[in-house]
């Protein structure tokens, strides 16, 4: 599992304009992150096209986005991890101060 901690510049809500934009390029027939799950107003969930795993997207302290990345498998939560920042830079790079990436072993069940 990764946290990620997404500082937006001084005066910038972040969260609620990545959403904004994911679903703009969603309804345009693009893009490789869907919003699942239930609509809620401080949080999100999305998914990717192509690596198994799940976004979560929440509000955090001083308009930060909190983001939690977790897969099943490793090497897609380290690709999910890679297509996320490139969203990000891609799209709110300007608005973005810092990102703060914090790696959390999952405990994973016995085989």
């Amino acid at each position: 599992m990764k946290l990620l901690q997404i500082v937006p510049r001084k005066g910038k809500h972040l969260l609620g304009a990545m959403v904004k934009k994911q679903a703009d390029i969603r309804r345009s027939g693009r893009g490789t992150f869907s919003r699942v799950g239930a609509r809620r107003r401080n949080a999100a969930r999305w998914t990717h096209v192509r690596y198994r795993g799940a976004i979560k997207l929440k509000e955090g302290p001083s308009d930060a986005v909190d983001v939690e990345i977790r897969s099943p498998e490793q090497g897609d939560e380290a690709r999910l991890l890679s297509s996320f920042l490139g969203w990000l830079d891609r799209h709110f790079g300007d608005e973005v101060s810092s990102v703060t990436i914090r790696y959390h072993q999952a405990a994973r069940g016995r085989r």
